[in-house]
């Protein structure tokens, strides 16, 4: 119901762009389109397989942090029409990445009542080939776990609390939440350039809230 709530949302996005015959808006919307559906594809590709830190960072901006940087960018594109005046792209992007570091730690560390479904359910069906919790432990003698349940997807030996011990042994947890903060005070520090607003003060809430 989500997901098809979500489409039909971006759907009335393309229909007001087209009625509004602001062709770069569309431009934006179709690159954006693009970049999501290359991201989904390129997780498929690689579903069970362990990935670099890089080539997740690469899909962490494909999935999500392309949406955040989007939003935005429309935004400044209706309130200040010369190409020049536009949301700078690190407060765009990092807010994004921030977003979706918490949520894979959330995804292995909160409760299914706040997640709205079961716990570690993007680990298990690898739908993130190597969530940015695990990356930290990967290279540790413990690897052949995350692995299994990886190309299982399934926690067929190794259990969630398994994968809770490895990670929590290693730091992997608190390195990722530290990440995370890290991109969000990135985006914070360049959304101070701009002068006081509601706007402004929604931004620099926003990751807090997280």
């Amino acid at each position: 119901m989500c997901v098809l709530a979500g489409d039909w949302l971006y759907m009335q996005a393309f229909k007001i762009a087209v009625q509004e015959r602001n062709f770069r808006i569309l431009d934006v919307l179709v690159e954006l389109t693009q970049q999501l559906v290359e991201g989904e594809l390129l997780q498929m590709e690689k579903l069970g397989k362990l990935i670099s830190l890089q080539e997740h960072l690469d899909l962490i901006y494909r999935k999500t942090a392309c949406l955040f940087s989007v939003c935005m960018r429309v935004g400044g594109i209706l309130g200040a029409p010369l190409p020049t005046r536009r949301t700078p792209r690190p407060i765009r992007t990092r807010l994004g990445i921030a977003f979706q570091i918490v949520d894979d730690v959330l995804d292995l560390t909160a409760s299914e009542s706040v997640l709205g479904k079961p716990v570690a359910s993007d680990l298990r069906k690898a739908r993130s080939p190597c969530r940015h919790p695990c990356l930290g432990a990967l290279h540790r003698a413990e690897r052949h776990q995350i692995e299994t349940v990886l190309r299982d997807r399934a926690f067929n030996g190794t259990t969630h609390a398994d994968v809770l011990t490895i990670l929590n042994r290693y730091g992997s947890l608190e390195y990722a939440s530290k990440e995370a903060a890290r991109y969000a005070e990135s985006a914070r520090n360049a959304i101070c350039i701009f002068p006081d607003s509601e706007i402004k003060r929604g931004l620099l809430y926003a990751p807090s809230s997280w």
